[in-house]
């Protein structure tokens, strides 16, 4: 079984169509676990018509890896397939999709396709088709790794948690350990979700700042 673990927060414009296609997926067997963080909206009430767990996580403990871990935590699946709660499936294929690229055992974890919907901003169009492409690989020494659409293997997470205590690219320094431990990473262009506002937020300096800070943490941590 895989477990599905979905990131929320005011996300009542597209979890439903979130839901909507992961529920269409053709895989045979899979669990839903909904990450809600303080959601002010109807994100909660949008997802009340489907068969998903819901996980709490307050403001004053929130980062992106501990509210991961939480859900993974509650989760049962061999797998854990993470998507945002304002991405899209593009097909019933997604799931599968994911799957198939971690066959490999020193494969522990793949990542999909982002590609932009009709409203998004020309700035995130760009990023997304700039930054996923439709060639697959695997990756043994570049940890790249995005959790708005990705699937990682639980033993490994037991090994490598996510961490907790830097705000944001916790995908990013989950990849740098793992492939300093030897293994690899997979990039599978055929599980692709649309995803509204793209991966850099467009022109949102202020989050900009924050994750270059971080990126240049984790660069450092991979010289050491």
């Amino acid at each position: 079984m895989i477990s599905i673990i979905i990131r929320t927060k005011n996300e009542e414009k597209w979890i439903r169509r979130c839901l909507t296609a992961v529920f269409m997926q053709d895989y045979p067997e899979f669990e839903v676990i909904l990450v809600d963080n303080e959601s002010t909206d109807a994100t909660l009430k949008e997802a009340e018509g489907f068969p998903v767990k819901v996980v709490e996580i307050s403001d004053r403990e929130f980062t992106f890896g501990r509210a991961l871990n939480r859900g993974i935590e509650a989760s049962s699946g061999r797998t854990a397939a993470i998507i945002s709660g304002h991405c899209v499936p593009r097909s019933e294929r997604w799931l599968s999709n994911l799957q198939s690229a971690v066959q490999d055992d020193r494969v522990v974890g793949a990542y999909g396709r982002q590609e932009p919907l009709p409203e998004t901003s020309p700035e995130d169009r760009r990023d997304l088709w700039t930054t996923f492409g439709i060639e697959k690989h695997v990756q043994s020494k570049d940890f790249f790794f995005h959790n708005a659409n990705s699937l990682i293997r639980r033993s490994m997470w037991d090994a490598v948690p996510f961490d907790e205590n830097i705000q944001g690219v916790e995908d990013r320094e989950w990849g740098r350990q793992v492939i300093s431990r030897g293994y690899r990473l997979a990039y599978e262009p055929a599980a692709s979700v649309h995803h509204y506002h793209g991966i850099h937020h467009g022109r949102n300096l202020d989050r900009s700042s924050r994750v270059a800070r971080v990126i240049e943490i984790i660069h450092q941590r991979a010289m050491e």
